[in-house]
């Protein structure tokens, strides 16, 4: 079983920026994302991060494309969503997810289905 932690969740103004992060328990996973969900609204793959051969390769979608931006640094082990340019419709509780099976990185719907999450963390976006 792996663990995810994750952090970074707050609340914040229209127009701001959070940075989330999350600390898989394996450094053994082939592909990475975060997506999110919000009460009343279809669950929603944000971010995905192809594995080693895909050379980081990084989708997105278009709801976010231009202001999030998926990242890993190895040395730590941890996975950042960078947020930038807030919008009161990006209110959701966020989930970070790993799954063993390698990815090109190109569908980031596909994050919804990955064996493993986290317990997720909000973040509220107020107008």
């Amino acid at each position: 079983q792996v663990e995810l932690d994750e952090s970074g969740g707050g609340s914040v103004q229209a127009g701001g920026s959070l940075t989330l992060s999350c600390v898989p328990s394996t450094y053994r996973y082939g592909c990475a994302g975060w997506f999110r969900e919000d009460p009343g609204k279809e669950r929603e793959g944000i971010a995905v991060l192809g594995g080693e051969s895909s050379d980081g390769r990084t989708t997105y979608a278009s709801s976010v494309r231009g202001r999030f931006t998926i990242s890993k640094d190895n040395a730590k082990n941890t996975l950042y969503l960078q947020m930038n340019n807030l919008k009161p419709e990006d209110t959701a509780v966020y989930y970070c997810a790993v799954d063993p099976d390698y990815c090109t990185g190109d569908y980031p719907d596909r994050v919804v289905a990955f064996l493993y999450r986290g317990l997720g963390t909000q973040v509220t976006v107020s107008s």
